[in-house]
């Protein structure tokens, strides 16, 4: 997709741009709408839906979620400063990734609810997100996407520990909630400045 010149080296045409930009805008996107599910979640274990600690992080979290969301979709924003080149079939595998994903949060879900154990749900679902951004990364040939699989992994195990050492459900909810929204903010925001 990357026809070379020798004065320049190489030179993406208009197909890799666009895919770029796209690929670009959708992550950020995507990754905006996760984080804010997070923050909700997170903002559920610091008191009843009408406290003032849930309504000012689901308030933060909005805003967080649309400046973010303004910076991937902007006007003028500067190219990626690298072209992005999936692998074959990369859209099927990442149809397969994120179908294997879905399952496996759903049966967390059920295992953890089934067992009488609901306080391992966001550890598990923040484990299971996490491993599905190392198979993405290669899909999508985002390098940064190995990073967000790593800090959400180390995420879950935080919440792991938090559980063994005794948190409350809304705790550990609020714990992983919150630290997985960021990470994938931050991500975000990266795809959105960086590409």
């Amino acid at each position: 997709m990357t026809p070379t010149t020798p004065a320049t080296g190489p030179t993406p045409d208009d197909a890799c741009l666009a895919l770029t930009r796209t690929l670009r805008r959708r992550g950020t996107l995507v990754l905006c709408v996760f984080a804010l599910v997070w923050a909700f979640a997170a903002a559920s274990g610091t008191g009843s839906a009408t406290d003032v600690v849930p309504l000012v992080t689901e308030a933060a979290a909005v805003l967080v979620t649309a400046g973010t969301v303004y910076l991937g979709y902007r006007r003028g924003a500067a190219p990626s400063p690298r072209v992005v080149s999936p692998p074959p079939n990369w859209a099927r595998g990442v149809g397969i990734v994120n179908t294997v994903e879905l399952v496996a949060v759903l049966a967390v879900i059920a295992a953890s609810n089934a067992s009488g154990h609901s306080s391992l749900i966001p550890v598990g679902v923040a484990l299971v997100v996490g491993l599905h951004f190392f198979p993405l990364a290669r899909l999508y040939d985002q390098r940064q996407y190995r990073w967000t699989a790593a800090l959400l992994t180390a995420v879950a195990v935080v919440g792991l520990v938090l559980v063994a050492a005794g948190l409350s459900a809304e705790g550990v909810r609020g714990v992983v909630g919150l630290a997985c929204a960021v990470v994938l903010w931050g991500t975000a925001c990266h795809l959105a400045v960086r590409g």
